[in-house]
């Protein structure tokens, strides 16, 4: 992205200066033919930090104006465009809308399956971890824990992707009341938490502090 249009935003997002971001990026896609390539990405970029900011309703109805240009622009089975749906499905989280965020990374992941390349390894990684999170929010922590093991076995890279996926994983195991295992993939997640670069870190902080204190105090509670 180095030099581009949307370079700025993108910086500004992994600075953690969202709102900068998302006005930055807002401006970017403006200035630019509707069919631009980086006016695309530069709402992608404005969603992204617009959820960043919590405000996940007007993050999905960017995502929904982005979604139909990346398919023109793009094509609709290109890993981009299938990023851009399981990134707006993932907005559904905070919506309180699990059933359709899973049934969304469902066919995200499936599509991802499909393809080949290092962009669908980790784009149905990320797929999956959306769905991982779905199904512990609809009470199915068994079914969460095995899609989590099967996402990190096939996703052997050390970086946020498996760090949400680890994350993803002690939730499922806490849903159980299996809280030693909970605490096990808590102290992990917390470990490779502290060797990401920074510009990966800042959005998983606050996760990460709690699915360690949680266990720490399940733990306690049942020695």
């Amino acid at each position: 992205m180095a030099g581009t249009p949307v370079a700025e935003a993108k910086a500004l997002y992994e600075a953690g200066r969202y709102a900068e971001a998302e006005t930055e990026a807002r401006a970017v896609a403006r200035s630019r033919p509707r069919d631009d390539e980086y006016a695309a990405v530069a709402l992608n970029i404005a969603a992204i930090a617009t959820g960043a900011q919590g405000r996940h309703a007007e993050a999905l109805a960017t995502y929904d104006e982005a979604l139909p240009a990346f398919r023109r622009i793009f094509g609709a089975d290109h890993w981009l465009t299938l990023k851009l749906r399981s990134d707006r499905a993932q907005q559904m989280i905070s919506l309180g809308q699990h059933a359709e965020c899973e049934a969304k990374c469902t066919a995200v992941t499936e599509a991802a399956g499909r393809g080949t390349g290092p962009e669908m390894s980790l784009l149905a990684a990320v797929a999956r971890n959306g769905l991982v999170f779905a199904l512990n929010a609809q009470g199915r922590h068994q079914e969460a824990e095995a899609l989590a093991r099967e996402a990190l076995a096939a996703y052997r890279a050390r970086d946020r992707t498996s760090l949400v996926l680890r994350l993803g994983l002690a939730r499922s195991l806490n849903g159980q009341a299996r809280h030693e295992d909970a605490l096990t993939e808590a102290q992990g997640a917390d470990k490779l938490y502290r060797a990401l670069p920074e510009y990966q870190r800042h959005p998983d902080a606050g996760a990460v502090e709690l699915a360690f204190a949680t266990e720490l105090f399940r733990v306690g509670s049942v020695g």
